[in-house]
């Protein structure tokens, strides 16, 4: 099943979110677990949280992607900062144990002037301070552009993280495909040749999500600038090639394009229609047996 949605405003709940992806023509969403530029979260209300999960049961709405907040930069190692990266990323975590199943997506931070080493050992601390032994959502880290000193412009930086950090195992990836054309990784003339580099440097296995934007500035500019589908660099064309790759059709697709909702549900239908059915294998037809020869009469 092709699982599509797009980012969706968490502004009056849970209930409502899943009626504005019903309304978008999407089965799936993602949505900011708390204020993007600060630390404020609204309380959760059981009511709306119980009514939401009846609504995704008979909507079929799953996977849904909970975003953590821009301003929190898991590399730091400012004493201030890190705790209140540890209490903020641990608060996001416990809140998303009221819908069972969700993924948390989070930016791997900013090194600034920092060694590289230091920088993914601070990652590694302040994940291991923050995430709970057990919890039902998944972890997801988010590639990069690679801008001014970002942590997960290379696939391999990822791997780094997650070797570093005790809970490292239990992590995933969700490949933003503006990010990583934006970083140098060809997924316009070379989608299988990235998919293999992913394979190599952190496997496919891993790979548990798709954020789905068009680049507003060209190839391996390592500037983080989202368009809309179709009018950027990357193009339908190789955004179709993206949705039907073996390796990619079946994961969650989330669009964070420069849209409204009525934009989204515009992308949302085209999609559809560029979205084919899974390639079947044929079975090579089994190779006859040659005709046991006659043997000749003798002559009488």
């Amino acid at each position: 099943m092709f699982r599509v949605g797009s980012h969706i405003s968490s502004a009056k709940g849970y209930l409502a979110m899943g009626r504005d992806a019903v309304k978008i023509g999407a089965n799936t969403f993602q949505f900011f677990v708390r204020n993007p530029r600060g630390g404020r979260a609204k309380d959760i209300n059981p009511a709306d949280v119980a009514a939401f999960l009846a609504f995704a049961k008979e909507n079929d709405i799953s996977s849904i992607l909970a975003h953590a907040s821009y301003v929190l930069n898991i590399a730091t190692n400012d004493e201030r900062l890190r705790t209140f990266v540890r209490e903020t990323v641990a608060d996001d975590l416990a809140r998303l144990e009221n819908t069972p199943g969700a993924l948390y997506n989070i930016h791997p931070g900013t090194r600034k002037d920092r060694p590289y080493d230091e920088a993914v050992a601070s990652v590694a601390a302040n994940l291991d301070a923050a995430i709970p032994a057990k919890m039902s959502s998944t972890f997801l880290l988010e590639t990069m552009s690679g801008h001014g000193g970002e942590l997960g412009g290379r696939f391999e930086e990822l791997q780094d993280i997650m070797d570093a950090c005790k809970r490292g195992g239990k992590f995933g990836v969700c490949l933003d495909t503006c990010h990583v054309f934006s970083a140098g990784y060809d997924i316009v003339g070379d989608l299988d040749g990235v998919l293999s580099d992913f394979d190599k440097a952190v496997g496919l296995d891993k790979l548990k999500a798709i954020h789905l934007n068009d680049s507003m500035f060209p190839f391996g500019s390592h500037k983080d600038r989202h368009a809309k589908l179709g009018e950027g660099e990357i193009g339908w064309d190789a955004i179709s090639r993206i949705v039907n790759h073996p390796s990619l059709r079946d994961l969650p697709f989330y669009l964070e394009t420069p849209n409204d909702l009525a934009g989204y549900a515009a992308e949302i239908a085209e999609l559809k229609k560029r979205y084919g059915p899974k390639a079947v294998k044929k079975k090579s037809p089994a190779a006859k047996k040659p005709a046991p020869a006659r043997r000749k009469k003798k002559a009488e």
